[in-house]
């Protein structure tokens, strides 16, 4: 008899559910609708009644420089979860220091290329190693010539703490 064979009859511990993050999958779905084969959508094409059940977690952005954005209309889920109105501000004040130049970098890449990304967060509180929340940012037509992002935050079960967001790993 190997190791193996024996390690069958062991109790197993129940694998953890995945964690869904509510309404990003909404958000990229009508993203997508919105778009003409190969071409980004407008943002004169965005309708808030198609996002209607998540509007608290949408939040639109404008580039105002390399790798940074500065948040022109945002939900109240963000808001809540900043403690104040985050309109006006940089979304990278969001984020710890040591997190602001990976979300550049994401940044620029949904600009240039443009390319759809998804940012899982984590906290930078101590302790705070597991999933705070997951960022979806996706690219807008230009018009006239301003860079623009739909961004969707979702946050996960029981994470109401106010803190930085951490960078823990991304998709683009």
């Amino acid at each position: 008899m190997s190791l193996s064979f024996l390690d069958r009859f062991r109790p197993q511990r129940p694998a953890q559910a995945p964690l869904v993050f509510e309404g990003l999958a909404q958000v990229r779905a009508y993203w997508e609708g919105l778009r003409q084969g190969d071409t980004l959508p407008e943002r004169a094409a965005i309708d808030p009644r198609g996002l209607s059940g998540v509007l608290d977690r949408v939040f639109l952005a404008e580039r105002i420089g390399r790798g940074l954005v500065q948040v022109r209309i945002a939900g109240s889920g963000l808001a809540d979860f900043a403690g104040m109105d985050v309109r006006g501000l940089p979304l990278s004040c969001l984020f710890a220091a040591d997190s602001r130049a990976q979300l550049g970098v994401t940044l620029e890449r949904v600009f240039t290329e443009p390319a759809v990304a998804e940012i899982d967060l984590g906290s930078d509180r101590s302790g705070g190693g597991g999933l705070v929340a997951r960022l979806l940012l996706l690219p807008l037509a230009d018009a006239g010539g301003t860079k623009l992002i739909l961004g969707a935050v979702s946050f996960a079960p029981g994470s109401t703490a106010r803190c930085k967001f951490r960078i823990r790993s991304w998709r683009d």
